[in-house]
């Protein structure tokens, strides 16, 4: 039972269209926004249950935020930090193939790898408020800005001016001995006390870490929103893989994440079909367009709370089921913005991969130089349109996800990737999400996805 969302569907059938045409599977040099061709985002106002709406954008491409002339990694860098992250999040949720839902055993973790985020967000900390571009990220809780006192030699240089908690009147460190203080898991994410004050620190997979004071402010979302006494990290020392953001923002699953310091309990998010295009975050259960959404139960860890799970079930391609039964994805799989390529138990992956390649057979194929993708092609050449096989995932519930054609295909590669074993948990990544509103609806146990929405 799924009872905040009574009213969506849990049922979408897949299109009988066998391929996809896309004109361009690579970004334009131009920002074109939110996508003009899509009705309901002809207005940002979508009611809401909140009044949150943010605009979320690549980090890199013509729509970020942050400078052009930032070096941009190789793929090849993208991807292995890619696989860091994957790995850190596997071993944290290991042992949950015989877990039971809502009931997920795991062991403690840190953190996953920061290298792999993509997406950011502008906010408001403080008052009055100062701008902070930050990463979006679902596998994380505490959210952290580098602050002042930041020496240049353990900070990196940002977008926005470090955040001075001096200069906002509704700033306040958290005391040692408070309950906000006790209340930070003190193996996940705490580091004693310094003068009184609460420490923390979190360490990432791929060896990022941040550490300085635990802290409360004012945390402007929108113009006609703001959460009052937010706790967050107050950065002194930074070091991580990144690239001008101010901080990150934690939609983990945790007690000190954004959603869990709020009422809401639920929070969406579109990633768009390139770096071309904005999407957006929101706060709340949408009210408007609920019957769009199909849904499946989500799951959650009774150790480590931070990852959201859902129970894949099966996989089309061209409309037709791969011949996968139910009982390979019982290890069940990570719902996680910050993971790049989506990774599936290796035979659901090779039925996967042969399905893919016969329909594909018209396009001559490559060697990759990746280690992680293995199905590539020289679309070069191409001269109109690209033809890519529809493919869907199967959730439990019935719930049917049709993929954009933009979250198949990646740097001329299938997106997809094995786990390391037929027992370990799987992960949705970001490029299969792509154009889709994906909601985290934690008060009513169910994960919703809505085709199309940015």
């Amino acid at each position: 039972m799924i009872p905040v969302l009574p009213l969506l569907l849990v049922l979408c059938v897949s299109s009988p269209v066998a391929n996809a045409k896309i004109s361009s599977l690579k970004s334009n040099a131009v920002c074109s926004g939110h996508r003009a061709d899509l009705p309901m985002l002809i207005s940002v106002s979508i009611p809401l249950s909140s009044r949150t709406w943010l605009p979320l954008n690549h980090r890199r491409g013509p729509c970020s935020p942050f400078s052009s002339s930032e070096t941009i990694p190789s793929t090849g860098d993208v991807l292995h930090r890619d696989r860091l992250r994957a790995d850190s999040i596997r071993k944290g949720l290991n042992g949950t193939a015989a877990a039971k839902r809502g009931d997920v055993t795991v062991a403690t973790t840190l953190g996953s790898s920061l290298g792999t985020l993509e997406y950011v967000v502008t906010v408001g900390l403080g008052t009055p408020a100062a701008t902070q571009t930050v990463y979006m990220d679902t596998g994380s809780d505490v959210t952290w800005v580098q602050c002042r006192p930041c020496p240049a030699a353990t900070c990196h240089p940002q977008k926005d001016p470090v955040f001075n908690p001096a200069r906002s009147a509704t700033y306040s460190a958290v005391r040692c001995g408070s309950a906000a203080c006790k209340g930070l898991d003190r193996d996940r994410y705490g580091n004693g006390c310094s003068r009184r004050l609460c420490q923390y620190l979190v360490k990432y997979g791929d060896s990022s870490n941040t550490t300085g004071t635990y802290s409360a402010d004012k945390l402007t979302l929108t113009p006609s929103y703001a959460v009052d006494h937010f706790q967050f990290g107050c950065s002194h020392a930074a070091h991580l893989f990144s690239d001008k953001a101010d901080g990150l923002m934690g939609l983990g699953g945790g007690s000190r994440s954004l959603v869990s310091q709020t009422a809401m309990k639920a929070f969406s998010y579109c990633l768009p079909p390139t770096a071309s295009y904005s999407g957006f975050l929101t706060l709340g259960v949408p009210r408007a367009s609920s019957s769009r959404f199909v849904v499946t139960p989500m799951y959650r860890s009774s150790n480590v709370d931070t990852f959201y799970l859902v129970l894949l079930q099966g996989i089309t391609v061209a409309g037709r089921r791969l011949n996968v039964p139910p009982s390979v994805f019982t290890a069940r799989a990570v719902m996680d913005s910050g993971t790049i390529i989506t990774r599936l138990p290796p035979k659901a992956y090779r039925a996967l991969r042969a399905a893919f390649r016969k329909e594909m057979k018209m396009y001559p194929r490559v060697a990759s130089s990746s280690t992680i993708l293995d199905t590539c092609f020289n679309l070069s050449g191409v001269v109109g349109d690209v033809k890519v096989p529809s493919v869907a995932l199967v959730f439990e519930k019935g719930a049917t996800v049709e993929l954009d054609p933009s979250g198949i295909i990646i740097n001329d590669c299938l997106a997809f990737a094995p786990t390391g074993g037929d027992e370990s948990v799987g992960i949705i990544g970001n490029v299969q999400q792509r154009t889709l509103e994906v909601l985290y609806d934690i008060g009513g146990g169910a994960v919703g996805f809505r085709g199309g929405a940015c």
